[in-house]
């Protein structure tokens, strides 16, 4: 646990303690006059507005990337073998997640599974010509009975027949990844890939928790002395859970 209490507004001589009955009463942050929350958030605020320009920074560049051309892959779909270049659909866009999988598990990558379980509408990317897809390791009766077990609502492509996987950073038994695609008439592009917590920039659930106060709870974060903290990933829903929720029962 990283200490914070430093902060310009615990020191504030308008800030009071506090009274309240909570199990985290001692875990709030000090409570001032309007005027200095104001002043606080504002100067929060250039912070934030500078992020939000590095990032469209970023977005541009990412746009003057070159690209790889990628060879002419099999998956495998609901209807059978697809060609990576109709995996497109009628768009020129792609964006593929890699879902973890290893073989015979019950339950698949905790991680994989909350992420992807987050996209339940994806119709407006058409508006921006694309399409987001999963494709994994496993095999695809296997991969789609996962899918209604989970309740997870994208459409699937297996590529345990095919060295796609491994080829854009998501070998058998390891990794997860994102990668984006763009499509010439029969001709495929690789244009941009991350992994790890370039992950998480795409998921809306950390984009929410990251506002709260308590943050996500775990021990990495720089957060204020004594706030609530436990192991990483010790709140993020299993596998389990998201089948309770969303998943077909039968």
């Amino acid at each position: 646990m990283t200490s914070n209490s430093t902060s310009p507004t615990s020191t504030s001589p308008t800030s009071t303690s506090p009274t309240s009955t909570s199990p985290f009463s001692t875990a709030l942050p000090p409570v001032v006059d309007a005027a200095t929350w104001e002043r606080e958030l504002a100067a929060l605020r250039v912070r934030e507005k500078a992020a939000t320009r590095e990032l469209d920074a970023i977005a541009a560049r990412r746009r003057r990337l070159p690209m790889v051309r990628m060879p002419d892959y099999v998956l495998e779909g609901a209807d059978g073998p697809v060609r990576l270049a109709e995996i497109f659909g009628d768009h020129p866009q792609l964006i593929v997640y890699s879902h973890m999988w290893h073989d015979g598990a019950e339950w698949q990558c905790g991680g994989c599974t909350g992420f992807t379980s987050q996209f339940t509408r994806l119709a407006g990317l058409e508006k921006f010509d694309a399409r987001f897809v999963i494709v994994t390791q496993g095999p695809i009766d296997e991969a789609l009975a996962y899918r209604r077990r989970v309740g997870n609502t994208m459409t699937w492509y297996s590529t345990a027949h095919s060295a796609f996987g491994s080829d854009v950073g998501a070998p058998p038994d390891a990794g997860f990844a994102v990668n984006v695609f763009l499509r010439d008439g029969d001709t495929v592009y690789r244009t941009w890939h991350t992994d790890g917590r370039g992950t998480e920039q795409l998921s809306y659930l950390f984009g929410l928790v990251d506002l709260l106060p308590y943050g996500r709870q775990e021990v990495w974060q720089d957060s204020p002395e004594g706030w609530p903290q436990g192991p990483t990933y010790s709140r993020w829903a299993g596998p389990e859970e998201i089948a309770a929720a969303y998943g077909d029962p039968h």
